[in-house]
């Protein structure tokens, strides 16, 4: 079997060298680069496995000038991005660039390596059938919960209000389902939101539990870079054509319930402030 090649893109030298030795330890030959035009300048001279490159470098986004190179240059290599302010822009970019994978800093080294064996092994099989995003996010609805309540345990803001998880999570199957049913419906954008009982009631649940409306508005950006990050984890499986009018579908509905929480929520608060 061939050894792995991997471009590795970082502008900070010491990470850089940790990690080349790390992964040549591993194995892997690796082509390290401290910048962009270096990356660049290498897609174009020699062919690798894989990209591993730093969104932040030294710009943000600038990985994934890297990542569209690559991917127009050597369609088959697995694409990486490394970014230590994951958020729902980051996410997006990286589906609609078609990276294979985002982690987020601080990540297990052990991880990464059985994650570049484990998708150079499945990567782009020719005879696995198109999945639809509806079909990914509702096969992974239970994955996206769990990876919104890993997520929100990291911010301190969120877990000062102490609650059950099932309590935490309660709307978030009914969000999914209203988002699935979007996608397998007109697939149009409104102007005004189809109304929400559910979404209403959130915002009045979350009243009661001691929230704030950023706290809100926190939740729903993390539940939108979880959604984005099971599609991206299914990309070699889907129906790339219809992932840009999916993402913009997926935001929509998700503000569209995040807009009517609001509103129940300050609804709710008046209605407290006159009592």
């Amino acid at each position: 079997m061939s050894v792995t090649k991997i471009l590795l893109a970082d502008d900070d030298d010491a990470v850089r060298e940790m990690m080349q030795g790390r992964l040549e330890a591993k194995g892997f030959e690796v082509v390290a680069v401290g910048s962009v035009n270096e990356a660049l300048e290498q897609i174009v001279v020699q062919k690798f496995d894989v990209l591993l490159t730093d969104l932040q470098m030294p710009l943000p986004g600038d990985g994934f000038t890297v990542v569209s190179a690559m991917r127009h240059s050597q369609p088959d290599a697995l694409t990486i991005v490394i970014s230590g302010f994951p958020d729902t822009n980051a996410a997006m970019a990286a589906i609609l660039l078609q990276a294979d994978e985002i982690l987020a800093k601080p990540f297990d080294f052990t991880n990464l390596t059985d994650l570049i064996q484990k998708k150079r092994d499945v990567q782009h099989p020719s005879n696995l059938k198109k999945q639809t995003v509806a079909t990914i996010l509702e096969r992974d609805a239970a994955a996206t919960i769990e990876h919104w309540v890993t997520r929100v345990a990291k911010v301190e803001e969120l877990t000062a209000i102490a609650l059950p998880d099932q309590e935490r999570t309660s709307h978030l199957p009914e969000i999914l389902r209203n988002i699935i049913a979007r996608l397998r419906g007109t697939r149009e954008l409104v102007a005004v939101a189809k109304p929400s009982a559910a979404a209403a009631a959130h915002g009045q649940i979350r009243y009661r539990q001691g929230y704030t409306a950023p706290l809100i508005v926190e939740e729903s950006r993390i539940l939108q870079v979880c959604i984005f990050e099971t599609i991206q984890r299914s990309l070699v499986n889907v129906d790339f054509s219809l992932v840009l009018p999916d993402v913009m579908l997926i935001a929509d509905e998700v503000d569209a319930q995040l807009k009517q929480c609001i509103d129940s929520f300050l609804g709710a608060q008046r209605q407290a402030a006159v009592a």
